[in-house]
């Protein structure tokens, strides 16, 4: 215990706190969208236990990385089709793919559905169409498809299994805290929410991006790397993504200003 108490985890696990912090925020994003789907007097509920058994299996999912850190990251295929798909796959190639993949499915899926819909009343009803025990179900699989990735981030930091865990742990109750004011904040704000919606398809194009350099991260050999028609998949730098969500954000603020200026404007003008 007392060769837990040093300068150098505390360092690391504070560290790891703002990593979990900043990666979290789509994940947290996810759980209040996701939750909405669930029948109104259950969503608190859903958020709160599927954050905690998401926690729990993240700190299962760390264990077991540490443990098999080798046998996940060792490339079992590799694609030879040159001109057309090269590279290596690994188990975090197959998750990145999945988890974005999905991820894209179901933010299109929701815009569609608002794009569909020709009464709020009736989006509301819809919203609820998911059974408590389903989006539970969701929010555990996407959380571990997040959490993939800090895991994997986590582990370059440090390998001292309770301060990775402590970390993760610590995330899950700042979760838990955020969960509830986000989703009444998406709520009061419906405009938020497709913006919300938009933030999480540039999510599934990051994780895509990061399935492209996941053997090749893995095993330092850069012709892992896949590439389609002879292009490199590269994901998207943090930097990068999340510059898109200010802007996203900043075009939404001033476009809703802009909005109301002119409404009153023609109120205004309706009253002369």
């Amino acid at each position: 215990m007392a060769d837990l108490l040093t300068f150098e985890n505390l360092g690391n696990l504070l560290m790891l706190c703002f990593l979990q912090a900043v990666l979290g925020f789509d994940n947290l994003l996810y759980i209040s969208i996701e939750s909405q789907r669930a029948p109104v007097a259950q969503q608190r509920a859903v958020r709160f236990w599927g954050i905690i058994v998401a926690v729990a299996l993240r700190v299962i999912l760390l264990f077991v990385m540490i443990s098999l850190l080798d046998s996940l990251t060792d490339p079992f295929f590799v694609f030879n089709w040159e001109g057309v798909l090269t590279g290596g796959v690994n188990f975090a190639t197959l998750v990145f793919v999945l988890g974005g993949i999905f991820i894209i499915y179901t933010a299109v899926k929701e815009i569609s559905h608002m794009l569909a819909v020709d009464h709020l009343d009736t989006d509301v009803e819809a919203k609820s169409g998911k059974s408590a025990l389903t989006v539970v179900m969701l929010i555990v699989f996407m959380n571990l498809i997040f959490s993939f990735d800090s895991v994997l981030s986590a582990l370059a930091i440090t390998d001292v299994f309770p301060v990775l865990a402590i970390a993760i742990i610590l995330s899950g109750l700042a979760m838990l805290v955020l969960a509830d004011g986000v989703t009444r904040f998406l709520e009061k704000n419906r405009m938020y929410e497709v913006l919300g919606l938009f933030i999480l398809l540039i999510v599934g194009v990051v994780l895509l991006g990061e399935a492209g350099q996941a053997a090749a991260h893995a095993m330092h050999d850069d012709t892992l790397a896949l590439r389609f028609f002879g292009y490199e998949v590269v994901p998207m730098s943090k930097t990068t993504f999340y510059f898109s969500v200010i802007v996203l954000f900043a075009v939404e603020i001033i476009q809703s200003g802009y909005a109301r200026k002119l409404n009153a404007e023609r109120r205004a003008g309706g009253g002369h």
